[in-house]
């Protein structure tokens, strides 16, 4: 099941870099729902954070966190939204990303549609604001990410500093499509001293030509384990410095997950990260 998740959440991910961002304020004004349902995992993940986890009527099929949301009902993905059960869950509020092919279809129904984009840190914390302003409750997304940016903190000072300035590669599918530097991952990473070999002009989270990985020889390579297993038998990858010495971030799938959801643990995985670079060789 998870490794469906993962091959599914990248298979989209050419439409999430290519969407325009479009960032919904809930309106002031409106009575706090009390039925939601959440059509992303870090969406979902941000409003049991703020703990209003039991206003959650109905989730997408790949939030898992916390667990008591596995309990919910499942509405598809981006791309198979359900939407008569959707309907029929009579939610006061759908929360979504603009690359779910529900907006249009739930809004011409009358439903009302908050429309989130979250692949920058910037981004993920006006969600959080957002959110909680639509929960009726204002300022407890910026306390949220005001913890979140103090374990991020906590995670980067136990790094040995001789990994600052070393580049880094991190793959979010086989294809490959990599982290950049302008996403959430990338400014993560960045917070760590190390250097993505991805540029910022490429945008978030680019195709990249295998070659371009080989020949920018990154000195720490992140990914999901399993395709870090693969990378060797990938053509001029086993030449790779990071892969011969070892210098390897090879993440669980649930914890992979963690990584690569821009919500309210960021923080963790910048404790995973942290675990990585200070167990390898520098």
């Amino acid at each position: 099941m998870r490794r469906t998740v993962l091959r599914t959440c990248a298979a989209l991910l050419p439409l999430l870099a290519a969407w325009p961002v479009v960032q919904a304020q809930a309106p002031a004004s409106s009575a706090p729902p009390r039925r939601i349902v959440s059509l992303m995992p870090s969406l979902t993940e941000t409003v049991c954070a703020l703990g209003e986890c039991e206003r959650l009527v109905g989730v997408d099929r790949y939030s898992s966190w916390p667990a008591r949301v596995e309990r919910l009902p499942r509405l598809g993905g981006m791309d198979d939204p359900q939407i008569e059960r959707i309907v029929g869950l009579r939610p006061d509020v759908v929360l979504a990303v603009p690359s779910s092919r529900a907006v249009e279809r739930l809004q011409s129904l009358g439903l009302k549609v908050v429309v989130l984009e979250s692949r920058t840190t910037e981004e993920a914390r006006r969600t959080a604001e957002t959110i909680a302003v639509l929960l009726g409750r204002p300022g407890q997304g910026t306390a949220l990410w005001a913890r979140i940016d103090a374990q991020v903190e906590r995670a980067v000072a136990r790094v040995p500093a001789g990994w600052r300035g070393r580049s880094v590669y991190f793959e979010v599918d086989s294809a490959p499509y990599a982290a950049g530097r302008s996403s959430f991952i990338g400014e993560l990473l960045q917070r760590f001293g190390l250097v993505n070999i991805v540029p910022a002009e490429l945008g978030p989270f680019p195709k990249l030509n295998p070659e371009f990985v080989v020949r920018a020889a990154p000195d720490v390579v992140m990914a999901v384990e399993r395709h870090i297993a693969d990378m060797p038998r990938r053509p001029g990858w086993a030449g790779l410095k990071a892969l011969q010495s070892g210098r390897r971030c090879a993440f669980p799938a649930d914890r992979y997950d963690t990584l690569v959801r821009p919500g309210p643990r960021l923080g963790e995985a910048a404790e995973l990260v942290a675990d990585c670079l200070t167990a390898l060789r520098e």
